[in-house]
């Protein structure tokens, strides 16, 4: 994945990520499978700290940090076949902890 060099391209992540949320809760609405069983236990706490996150964009009050975003802690363990955008929560992480790319 390609880091982002501007605010907005960062933004744009985070709201992809929140997409993906919805897109997850809606397959396991969808498809209760044994599956998707320990899917429910993260996704709620995922969802509320992207919210927070997105927030704290939008009000200015966001900040790099050199420490983890709070859901990584919920999504660390998950298997990536549960967590299809895994990635894309790490690289939002990784943004988070190093500031943008260089343009």
């Amino acid at each position: 994945m390609i880091q982002p060099t501007s605010m907005e391209e960062y933004e744009d992540l985070v709201e992809q990520a929140l997409m993906e949320v919805d897109e997850l809760r809606y397959s396991v609405e969808f498809d209760e499978g044994e599956e998707w069983g320990g899917v429910n236990a993260f996704l709620d706490g995922l969802e509320k700290s992207l919210q927070r996150l997105r927030q704290s964009m939008l009000n200015g009050s966001y900040a790099f940090g050199d420490t983890d975003l709070p859901y990584m802690e919920l999504i660390r363990g998950v298997d990536p076949y549960l967590l299809p955008f895994k990635h894309l929560l790490e690289t939002i992480n990784q943004v988070h902890r190093n500031g943008l790319a260089d343009g």
